[in-house]
């Protein structure tokens, strides 16, 4: 299975974007574009749905060694027998958020400024997401942070860190320049005509700009 710290494209599969029957179908190709590691996010669902869904995708990224990560709902994570779980900042704190998940699965927190990040540092999440950089359909009631306090953020962090929010091929190549190491991206694959190739391309920006050594 891919390290966190290997991760650097994050997709997400959003049910406000692909309806469940066609999520193994996005799925797949998100795996064939090259995604390092991707989430369920299915705002509304049950848990019931949630897991059997995510029960349902698991060996698709089980087969291709990426980790695959349920959105809101440890408690999911932990029956689906997932890799990751991920909360908001208004959710459960990281040690609930573990407790819930169970041992062996790693879990994530959304951050929207460098205060929180840093407290997300301390509380002891495995990784964290950090933005919305731009504005966002994905996230339409928050407030883009933008990319001046990317750098910062990514300076020696102590785990792996997602920019995330209105990322797409236009604007990354500026959030790889303003210092990210590491990117979610949503709605512009999920909405592309060709999520592969698209996928792949995103993918193709990101290497293109290594990870510093420290």
């Amino acid at each position: 299975m891919r390290p966190l710290s290997d991760c650097r494209l994050y997709g997400i599969l959003d049910a406000s974007y692909t309806p469940r029957d066609h999520m193994p179908a996005m799925l797949a190709a998100m795996i064939s574009g090259g995604v390092h590691i991707v989430q369920l996010r299915a705002k509304g669902w049950s848990p019931d749905d949630i897991i059997a869904t995510a029960r349902s995708l698991h060996p698709l990224t089980k087969a291709a060694g990426i980790p695959f990560v349920i959105n809101d709902h440890p408690e999911a994570a932990r029956a689906a027998g997932v890799e990751g779980a991920h909360v908001g900042q208004d959710d459960l704190s990281i040690a609930e958020a573990r407790q819930l998940a169970g041992p062996g699965i790693f879990v994530g927190k959304s951050t929207h400024s460098l205060a929180q990040a840093h407290a997300a540092f301390a509380e002891g999440a495995d990784c964290i997401g950090f933005g919305p950089l731009f504005a966002t359909p994905t996230k339409p009631d928050y407030q883009p942070i933008g990319t001046l306090d990317i750098r910062s953020v990514n300076s020696n962090p102590p785990v792996p860190v997602f920019c995330i929010g209105g990322i797409n091929l236009l604007t990354l190549p500026s959030v790889l320049a303003a210092g990210a190491q590491r990117v979610v991206i949503v709605s512009a694959i999920l909405s592309a005509p060709n999520p592969t190739a698209y996928s792949r391309s995103c993918l193709d920006l990101i290497e293109s700009s290594p990870i510093p050594e420290i």
